[in-house]
């Protein structure tokens, strides 16, 4: 009897834990993508119970009631959910991008983020997509620690500056570009192909030699995935652009009571009797600068994969026009890209990728001397755009208005040029593993691009300025560039007793890239029209060289090696060392070898250490290794670029001679870097911290025109002295990243990284017999810059303002500065310091007056989720940085800013800024008065998105975002002009503003929808 009531009690209690058990499923997906995500595991917490999606991510499971389900997949933050009854539980993984398991790529190869002991950061495609780039290098500026961009121009189109720890060269500073192994152009790449950026930044970039000294910055593009059903994606936005801010010029009125001071100060008579009649006049801001000028950009991606064959296309449409000119200076890009992968068999996988470029262009003048901003700014608000006539009105070409300064309407109107680029471009590899852990790799990369360029010089009379043109013309080029890599290495990893790893890269490269370019100019263009402007129409004869044409070739052949060892995961050492042959130099430097070492040590794999959810993770890193550059010309080498007159038969006949006086010596500049970092993370991986110590030795410079003797024919016209390797360079600082990324309650979800790079720059030593070598311009005949010992890299250099002189009695106890060209100093000008004490002031009190170098630079980008919606936002700033204020044309009847209303108008008004006159004073000399710091902080991004729930979209749609957004939003800063972090891009002279074209602010809305 009891055991029958035994057995009952049995089956109840079985009953009752039966139907306890309950069925969920749904889908997994990701969460930036939409993408369904096959073999995640799906799991019962502290239980054996569990399984994993389907190659559609979806999964079905029964789960007791109230257990917790856990969603996991390598890379991906893990997920989990409370089961109270049956349910369909649709899962969006996050992207885990700081996961120590997380691989990153380091060239030729690959390791586990934990395991890298050299300086990489890495910035993924979740961070691209909230960005919303028009170009690939704008996704760096404050996301990755130790590296500052700078815009040359806001134009659409314009390319970028990226420094890597700062200006380490005279020359080109720019990091070369790996684009899925194969040497490529960052700028040309649509955003939405990338996977990830990853930058190398020390020594780790050993591995490619004699490219590697700026830095190397790897891109992966995107693949597709093994048994994913095809899946599309679809990316939009459009707004609106408008320019960040207009500079406060004068009005109509403001300006003519000045020039009547300066004239009556100059002792002539006043041009505006009656300034009453003036008014307001022209802004000329408003007549150049679009409002709401359009923007457009449309990208998909298709993509899927078998358990063979992987696949991913793509293309992409960007319409931009210019905030200055519209259609005048617009930029139209189409990009297109086939990636493919295949198991050929269980050994042998064959890779391939195809991205195809085509773009089109056209600009304006700009930076310079007669841009179209220098004419607006100053180009007097007392005359109107246009006459009475329609005509556009002419400035006067009178002494007091300046030879270059027009109306920048007609400027724009009057100017026609087109520019049209295509590129192919891509890599096919084969993989193929020889034995167990030997794996031989082949690899061909390739670029191919095509130009078209055409100029039309249109008669036009501006009112007798200089840039008043007599004769049509049209000018057209085509440029062909071409080059290849090809990549053969092996990788072997091998176990030993369970503890020591071994991974061995050796292999070889050969680069060559070669092209030709053809000008040519045509004269008397039919029409005078751009509808004719073609070389075969202008007919007209010319009394110059009219054409022009250049080829040229260069190779390189290397040879790598790399050892990286750990044991138990503990102690980590990796040795690299290549070997370059390279065509741009001499017979005696054509080779040379770059080794290099990295080690590390993770000391929370140690067993004495106490792991704790406090500090989870710790590493200390090193790295030390020498790097090349040759982005040079070719100086061992002399071209026939000279031009002579000889007379033959008592006739003058033009002729070439040579060039650059050759120097067979001539080598490439080595770099010698060394890192010292650690790597921590605290609260299971919740808070990053990263620390770097470094210092960039240039050696070597190439410094062009070092004086030799004139016997060797320098003097002729187009010659010059050789370049030498003469000039070194020191870049040192620290680089700090923290990062909290976390889940708050059960929907809330917050990003944060912050980053700060603190940097010196000092110029080791200029051996060229002058110990300076100079660069930038200032007005029509001054330098601002030099490279010189114990300086930053392109200090500015010039006269030290000392105040104003308030009285004669001040004038006649200082200094006199007679020697400077004008000798009518009086009240009100300018007093300079003298700086040698000799009593005079002289073009040798010249010193240093500020650095276009920043000695900070930080990001600070935050991104929150709850539920559905999200909301992103990136702050950069640069501290420091001075710039040189060149727009303003120092001519009596110029447009000024408003600021010399501040002037000085008798004793103690004012100590900072000088009288007004039209008499012949040293106050528009180069000096700290033109200097100004150009600090800044930027809001360069905000976005807030909300991604329907995916459980609302049915079957064919995985993913539904919208958003809106603003980019370039806010910039606060103390300088005056138009964008404080704009650069010509120059190492010595590049933080010149000549009227910067300012990048504008966009504003956008844009959707991403995945099928």
């Amino acid at each position: 009897m009891k055991s029958k009531l035994f057995l009952i009690a049995l089956m109840l209690i079985s009953a009752i834990c039966f139907a306890q058990d309950v069925e969920i499923g749904g889908q997994v997906t990701e969460a930036t993508t939409g993408l369904p995500m096959p073999g995640v595991n799906v799991a019962v917490k502290n239980s054996s119970i569990g399984t994993t999606t389907d190659m559609d991510g979806n999964y079905t499971i029964k789960v007791p009631v109230g257990s917790v389900v856990v969603y996991s997949f390598i890379g991906f933050e893990s997920f989990e959910k409370v089961v109270t009854a049956s349910a369909t539980i649709a899962v969006q993984l996050k992207d885990g991008a700081k996961n120590l398991d997380e691989v990153v790529v380091i060239g030729y190869g690959s390791q586990r983020k934990k395991e890298v002991t050299g300086a990489v950061s890495t910035v993924n495609s979740e961070t691209l997509e909230r960005i919303k780039p028009v170009k690939i290098e704008q996704a760096l500026q404050g996301t990755v620690s130790g590296v500052n961009v700078t815009s040359t121009s806001g134009s659409p189109g314009a390319g970028l500056t990226v420094r890597i720890r700062g200006i380490g060269t005279n020359g080109s500073g720019s990091p070369v570009t790996i684009i899925d192994g194969y040497q490529g152009e960052l700028g040309l790449l649509n955003p939405s192909d990338i996977e990830t950026i990853t930058v190398l930044k020390d020594a780790q970039a050993a591995i490619y030699g004699t490219i590697g000294a700026n830095g190397v910055i790897l891109i992966t593009t995107k693949k597709g995935r093994k048994n994913q059903k095809p899946t599309l994606s679809y990316n939009v936005y459009t707004g609106f652009q408008e320019t960040t801010r207009k500079l406060p010029t004068l009005n109509a009125s403001e300006y003519g009571a000045l020039l009547n001071e300066s004239y009556a100060n100059g002792g002539q008579a006043l041009p505006f009797p009656n300034i009453s009649t003036l008014g307001k006049g022209t802004n000329w801001q408003d007549e150049v600068f679009g409002k709401q000028v359009p923007l457009v950009s449309h990208d998909f991606t298709l993509s899927g994969g078998s358990d063979k064959i992987v696949y991913s296309i793509g293309a992409s449409h960007l319409d931009q026009e210019g905030i200055v000119g519209g259609k005048k200076a617009d930029f139209l890009r189409n990009t297109a890209r086939i990636s493919l992968g295949a198991d050929l068999s269980e050994k042998l996988k064959l890779n391939t990728n195809l991205i195809y470029t085509q773009f089109d262009r056209r600009t304006l003048a700009e930076n310079g001397l007669g841009s179209v901003l220098f004419n607006t700014l100053n180009t007097p608000s007392t005359l109107t755009p246009y006459d009475e006539n329609g005509d556009f009105t002419l400035v006067p070409a009178t002494t007091g208005y300046g030879a270059e300064i027009i109306n920048p309407l007609a400027q724009m109107a009057n100017t026609f040029n087109a520019y049209n680029f295509k590129k192919i471009n891509g890599t096919f590899g084969l993989d193929y593993e020889l034995i167990k852990g030997l794996k031989l790799t082949s690899r061909m990369g390739f670029n191919t691009a095509n130009s078209k360029s055409r100029v039309f010089g249109k008669q036009v009379n501006y009112g007798g300025k200089v840039y008043d043109v007599q004769r049509s013309s049209v000018t057209q080029g085509a440029v062909n560039d071409n080059s290849y890599t090809f990549d053969f290495f092996a990788t072997y990893q091998k176990t030993i007793a369970d503890s020591h790893n071994f991974t061995v890269t050796a292999g070889n490269t050969i680069y060559r890239e070669w092209g030709n370019g053809l000008y040519g100019t045509g004269f008397d263009v039919p029409y005078n029209s751009w509808d004719y402007a073609d070389i075969n129409l202008a007919n007209g004869i010319s009394t110059s060289k009219s054409t022009s044409s250049y080829t040229y070739e260069n190779r390189r052949l290397s040879y790598f090696a790399r050892l990286q060892y750990d044991f138990k995961g503990r102690y980590l050492v990796s040795g690299m060392i290549r070997r370059d042959m390279s065509t741009k130099f001499g017979p005696n430097n054509k080779t040379a070898y770059f080794p290099s070492v990295t080690g590390g040590w993770i000391l929370s794999e140690e067993p004495f250490y106490n792991k704790s959810s406090f500090m989870n993770f710790a590493k200390i890193r090193a790295s030390y290794g020498s790097l090349g550059s040759d982005d040079i010309g070719i100086a061992y080498l002399s071209a026939l670029g000279g031009e002579a007159t000889y007379v033959f038969n008592n006739a003058l006949v033009s002729g070439t001679a040579t060039g650059q006086v050759p120097n067979p010596n001539a080598k490439w500049e080595e770099a010698r870097k060394f890192d010292v970092g650690t790597d921590l993370n605290f609260f299971n991986d919740k808070l990053t911290f990263v620390a770097d110590y470094f210092i960039d030795i240039r050696r070597d410079l190439l410094i062009q025109n070092i004086p030799v003797s004139g016997i060797v024919g320098t003097g002729a016209p187009g010659a010059s002295s050789p370049t030498v390797n003469a000039g070194s360079v020191k870049n040192y600082g620290v680089e700090l990243a923290a990062g909290y990324k976390a889940t708050i309650g059960k929907d809330f979800n917050v990003d944060i990284n912050y980053n700060v790079t603190f940097l010196k720059n000092k110029v080791l030593e200029v051996n060229n017999g002058t110990g300076f070598y100079p660069g930038g311009s200032f007005g029509l005949n001054e330098q601002t810059s030099r490279m010189e010992t114990n300086k930053p890299m392109g200090y500015f250099y010039g006269l030290q303002m000392d105040g104003i002189f308030q009285s004669q009695a001040e004038i006649d106890n200082a200094p006199s500065q007679n020697g400077l060209g004008s000798t009518n100093t009086a009240p009100g000008d300018i007093r300079y310091k003298d700086v040698n004490g000799d009593g005079i002031i002289t073009a040798a009190d010249k010193t240093d007056i500020g650095s276009p170098i920043p000695s900070a630079i930080m990001g600070f980008n935050l991104t929150l989720n709850y539920k559905g919606f999200d909301f992103t936002s990136y702050v950069y700033a640069s501290l420091g940085n001075d710039m040189v204020r060149a727009y303003e044309r120092n001519v009596p009847n110029g447009n000024r800013l408003n600021y010399v209303l501040n002037r000085w108008t008798g004793e103690g008004s004012t100590n900072a800024y000088p009288r007004v006159t039209t008499g012949a004073t040293n106050n528009n000399l180069f000096s700290s008065y033109f200097v100004e710091d150009a600090s800044y902080c930027r809001i360069q991004n905000m976005q807030l998105g909300y991604s329907i729930n995916p459980e609302m979209l049915g079957n064919a749609v995985t993913k539904a975002r919208f958003y809106v957004g603003v980019n370039n939003a806010f910039t606060f800063t103390k300088y005056r002009g138009y964008d404080p972090g704009a650069s010509s891009g120059a190492a010595i002279g590049g933080g010149v503003d000549y009227g910067f074209y300012p990048v504008p602010r966009t504003f956008m809305v844009g959707a991403n929808i995945n099928f």
